[in-house]
């Protein structure tokens, strides 16, 4: 790995307001580990680095921006290995491979797996800073967009039955006439139900309410 200092100009990634974006790094080479948290840390991120894949699964998660830079050939499981378990389960987190010696198979595997660059070393310390960069940006975007999945998970199991009986009637264009003809009940009662949705659900338009049950993936009426 190129070993030059690093200017001031070097890419920079602000501290979120939740935490520092966190970098791991997971190599059985001691040198390449500290030349790389060197780098990270010098870059502005926080970095945490471990021997093995079994080291690195042991570590707890961190709610933080993160990304993972992973070596290949592992003394336990292969970094391949390590790329399915953490791509099942930490989607958040996207992967840099590096390694000293590679092939394309290993890397067409590799990227059809969601790596997001395959580095052979020595490569070019600005072509890793850049990758992490852009790898933590997608990391803080899916976050974000994990935590508003959640809130509207929260929000829809707060509908009662037949709160959710009516949107579900709603979102599919039922008039309230319709929706009330459909369930048995009055009209009256339907523009009830549907206020209530419209707060818990924290829409604003029924817009809104038609991209919040697609977001969602709610069963059809």
């Amino acid at each position: 790995m190129a070993t030059s200092l690093m200017s001031d100009r070097e890419f920079k990634m602000p501290t979120t307001r939740e935490s520092t974006p966190v970098v791991f790094v997971v190599d059985d080479d001691i040198s390449v580990r500290e030349s790389l948290e060197l780098m990270i840390r010098y870059a502005g991120w926080s970095c945490e680095t471990f021997a093995s894949a079994a080291q690195f699964l042991a570590h707890p998660r961190v709610a933080a921006p993160s990304c993972l830079v992973l070596d290949v050939h592992l003394p336990d499981l292969s970094g391949l290995d390590l790329q399915q378990r953490v791509a099942a389960d930490r989607l958040d987190m996207p992967i840099i491979f590096i390694t000293g010696f590679g092939d394309v198979p290993m890397t067409v595997k590799a990227m059809k797996a969601g790596a997001v660059e395959f580095l052979t070393k020595p490569f070019n310390d600005d072509v890793l800073l850049n990758a992490i960069r852009n790898c933590l940006e997608s990391s803080s975007i899916a976050l974000s967009n994990g935590a508003e999945l959640q809130a509207l998970k929260s929000s829809y199991d707060s509908l009662s039955g037949r709160e959710r009986e009516v949107m579900a009637l709603v979102v599919t264009g039922h008039l309230n006439k319709q929706v009330a003809a459909e369930l048995g009940i009055s009209e009256i009662t339907v523009k009830a139900h549907r206020g209530r949705v419209m707060r818990k659900m924290h829409a604003d338009s029924l817009a809104q309410l038609v991209n919040i049950a697609a977001r969602l993936h709610l069963p059809p009426a």
